[in-house]
């Protein structure tokens, strides 16, 4: 059975209201990120506005700027290309394995001597590869990014995503499994990142690397504080909205059942995904049709809403001059990754399921 997910006291953001203008500055924020490093077992975590922050804020704390290069899977979204664009660093897109990460050796072959980092993305809660990723990073003394956006709450081997490299980045935007309307966090074992993240999200008001405070230009990345408080009452609840999300992508999944045309992605060897989205591979004739057909029958997904499609074939990424992925440019042209929510109930999900079978049958037969 799905639960419905807890309603929020609205005293919560009362509280906040009622000390603002704070003297103290960011009790909220600075008690969100003790409990996010405790939570998820970090040294450190650093609160920001937003998962695309977490990730300039990053790049920026690992010394990545102009002139740099920055591997990453072609299999990502624009945000992730934004934040490595945005840093001054240059995005050289990667191919996907079998499993959906990036191929170690495509990627090995376009590492060259102005590479300073790896970004890693967990699409869909999927970390296919990334304990590689780790182990080749440290061997070519590169940083290791991990964008974990998707994938709170996702481990691989045992390990929680995101905590697997030198900083990993997470996204608070509504739809996230864990959520606070928008923000973002990092978490970082390493003090010197941390100390540079927190300086750079707030105007480098903060010293930071042995800088003085106001030496280095920033950006007003700051986590609101009534953000921050909601983001507090919702890590507590973490663990059961983790669990009623894989069990909404499982169940959907299960209703679907074997249709002709749709093959469910398992998990890899290892993985122990958060159930973000229910995925399959589509091998109906034209799928990214099939894609948007499903949005107009009630079925959202991130191919069909959204225009999901590989980096290295996107229309805002052709300037980069981007080497083609054809595994990748396949693999997200014949993805079905339906998008779940935690409002969605089991009724919800069992009409949804019923959709997908009529639409998926009929498409199949008009285009045999």
């Amino acid at each position: 059975m799905i639960t419905p997910p807890p309603r929020v006291d609205a005293g919560i953001f009362q509280r906040v209201l009622d000390r603002m203008p704070d003297p103290a500055g960011r009790s909220e924020a600075a008690a969100l990120e003790s409990e996010l490093a405790t939570t998820f077992g970090a040294a450190h975590a650093v609160t920001v506005s937003s998962g695309t922050a977490a990730l300039h804020t990053a790049l920026v704390a690992c010394g990545i700027g102009a002139g740099d290069e920055v591997l990453l899977p072609a299999a990502t979204v624009m945000m992730t290309v934004a934040a490595v664009q945005e840093s001054g660093a240059h995005p050289i897109f990667v191919d996907a394995a079998p499993g959906g990460g990036m191929d170690l050796h495509d990627l090995q072959s376009k590492i060259t001597e102005r590479t300073r980092a790896i970004l890693a993305v967990h699409l869909g809660g999927r970390c296919d590869g990334v304990r590689e990723l780790a182990a080749l990073a440290t061997h070519r003394r590169l940083m290791l990014i991990e964008d974990a956006c998707q994938a709170q709450g996702s481990r691989h081997h045992g390990q929680l995503a995101g905590t697997m490299g030198d900083v990993g980045c997470f996204s608070l935007k509504d739809g996230k499994i864990y959520a606070a309307g928008e923000g973002g966090y990092l978490l970082t074992d390493d003090p010197v990142i941390a100390a540079r993240a927190a300086a750079y999200r707030t105007h480098w008001s903060i010293p930071a690397d042995g800088q003085a405070a106001g030496s280095r230009l920033g950006r007003n990345y700051r986590l609101p504080e009534l953000s921050a408080a909601l983001a507090r009452h919702h890590l507590t609840g973490f663990e059961t909205a983790l669990a009623r999300r894989r069990a909404q992508a499982a169940l959907l999944v299960d209703l679907v059942g074997d249709l002709p045309g749709l093959q469910t992605i398992g998990s890899g060897a290892g993985e122990e995904p958060n159930g973000y989205s229910a995925l399959w591979r589509l091998t109906l004739a034209d799928p990214r049709a099939f894609a948007v057909h499903l949005v107009q029958a009630g079925v959202p997904n991130s191919v069909g809403s959204f225009g999901l499609c590989a980096a290295s074939a996107h229309p805002a990424c052709q300037a980069l001059n981007p080497a083609p992925c054809p595994a990748a440019e396949h693999m997200i042209d014949h993805l079905l990754a339906v998008v779940l929510s935690a409002a969605d109930t089991e009724q919800d999900l069992r009409i949804r399921a019923k959709t997908i079978q009529r639409e998926a049958t009929a498409w199949t037969q008009q285009t045999a």
